[in-house]
């Protein structure tokens, strides 16, 4: 595929816009093929619903919703629905890592036991001293363990958690393996509280949440935000049929503070104008609205492949090498295979268990978010609804109507 000059692309993009929101008569700008192609997606039993954004560095290129987030009550999807974003809470970890770090309280050469004394005592399975250090926490090559569920059930703080995943044994020598967890993120935030002395969400909410407008952002959604969250279902394309799921999205077992601790790994909820907030911030190199959130060396290390030539992916073996990893955000190398083939080299970006995702592409100049709520997602990064509002956006630039 043949990429637009990033100027090109604006101007079609904005002509798009324009006249399309002219068009609808609509408050907020849409890309009709967008819309069309997630409509698409619901109508394929795919996802019960979704909200999509596509944003430049300094404006709303298109927000749409389509389908149900309620199906039980026949609940139209709203574009301030709230999601679990799971994953896709990694990116806002490490950021708050290289905050620190442009404030010179840490550096992610350094080893986690400098910050947190235990892991000190932690052996590889060749019985050497671990010694990972803050950056393999976030490039997935810590071999640290992710403990099962039942194992952290009991866990009410972060302090608690991190104690039951210093805890297991290794999987790998340190550097050696890239291998997706969770548990580093989790071991990251608490970095974070030790080193900047609040609790993890408190320095999230006041460093990024707040100053970046995204009051929807949280671990622990309030009874407002509850009533505003997209259900989770189950879809079975072949019968067309939705499954809803207990718990998370679906009014249920909904993490509070005080029993539940934050996981930088993948604790976060949000909609999709926050999420697209972070998103331009990232677009932007670190600013946002001419607030500066990251140093040029801090977005560099946020993006720029760390995990050398070891294969990297989700799960596909075909994907190795297409995929690289900086600092908690995917980077794609090669536009190869799922949703790499329709960004540029260098974009970046993190999909969340249950479908959601954001992905930056600097050379085109855009950020595309996609929420939705399916929790049996064939593969995260060939998300059938991702690859359609990809390829909507694309192809709406390459051939204006």
């Amino acid at each position: 595929m043949s990429f637009l000059s990033l100027n090109r692309f604006k101007a079609v993009c904005l002509s798009i816009v324009f006249e399309a929101a002219a068009a609808a008569a609509s408050s907020e700008p849409k890309i009709p093929a967008v819309g069309a192609a997630m409509q698409g997606m619901v109508d394929a039993h795919q996802v019960a619903g979704a909200v999509t954004m596509v944003v430049s560095r300094d404006q709303v290129l298109h927000l749409g919703a389509v389908g149900y987030s309620n199906l039980a009550d026949q609940r139209p999807m709203a574009d301030d629905a709230l999601f679990w974003i799971a994953s896709m809470t990694k990116p806002v970890t490490s950021v708050a890592i290289l905050m620190l770090q442009d404030e010179g309280k840490l550096r992610v050469d350094d080893p986690v036991s400098k910050y947190l004394p235990e892991f000190a005592r932690l052996k590889t399975p060749l019985g050497k001293p671990a010694d990972i250090t803050i950056a393999q926490l976030l490039h997935h090559t810590s071999g640290l363990a992710d403990p099962k569920a039942t194992e952290t059930r009991s866990a009410q703080t972060l302090p608690e958690l991190v104690r039951i995943i210093e805890s297991q044994p290794m999987q790998f020598e340190p550097g050696s393996i890239w291998r997706y967890t969770s548990s580093g993120f989790d071991v990251a935030g608490r970095i974070v509280e030790v080193v900047s002395g609040e609790p993890f969400e408190e320095f999230l909410r006041e460093r990024l949440f707040e100053p970046l407008g995204m009051k929807d952002t949280t671990f622990y959604p309030d009874e407002a935000q509850r009533r505003r969250l997209a259900h989770a279902y189950r879809a079975d394309p072949k019968a067309g049929t939705f499954t809803l799921v207990s718990g998370l999205g679906a009014n249920g077992a909904i993490p509070v503070r005080g029993e539940t601790p934050p996981k930088g790994g993948g604790g976060l909820f949000s909609t999709a104008r926050d999420t697209a907030r972070f998103a331009r911030m990232l677009l932007d190199g670190g600013t946002l609205d001419g607030k500066r959130y990251l140093s040029d060396e801090a977005y560099r290390a946020l993006t720029t492949v760390g995990t050398g030539d070891l294969p990297t992916g989700y799960t596909k073996t075909k994907l190795n090498h297409v995929l690289g990893w900086g600092l908690g955000v995917a980077v794609v190398q090669h536009p190869e295979g799922g949703v790499s083939a329709q960004l540029t080299p260098g974009s970046f970006g993190h999909p969340g268990a249950w479908g959601t995702a954001a992905w930056i592409d600097p050379t085109r100049g855009v950020a595309y978010v996609m929420m939705v709520q399916r929790p049996n997602m064939p593969d995260n990064f060939e998300n059938p609804p991702a690859l359609a509002m990809l390829s909507a956006v694309v192809a709406a630039v390459a051939n204006p109507l």
